[in-house]
């Protein structure tokens, strides 16, 4: 049985324990691009099977990812001189 990820926490862990998948800005994006299109036959897939609220509840917990993601990068990243 697929277990229903009801908090950003459980998703996040699905995703980069349980899969194994880095969550990188680059993961995010093409995802967040993917559940955008309404028309995409995986966004049709994802609806049918989780229905339309969780879909839109994963597409906030991608947009707060990359959002943590942008920010770390930006305390990390390098610097100009």
């Amino acid at each position: 049985m697929v277990k229903r990820l009801e908090t950003y926490e459980d998703w996040k862990t699905c995703i980069t324990v349980d899969c194994g998948i880095p969550l990188t800005r680059a993961f995010c994006v093409e995802r967040l691009a993917e559940l955008r299109d309404a028309e995409a036959y995986p966004t049709l897939r994802f609806v049918n099977t989780w229905g339309d609220a969780h879909r839109r509840r994963v597409i906030e917990w991608f947009e707060r990812a990359a959002a943590e993601l942008s920010a770390t990068e930006g305390v990390a990243g390098p610097r100009s001189a």
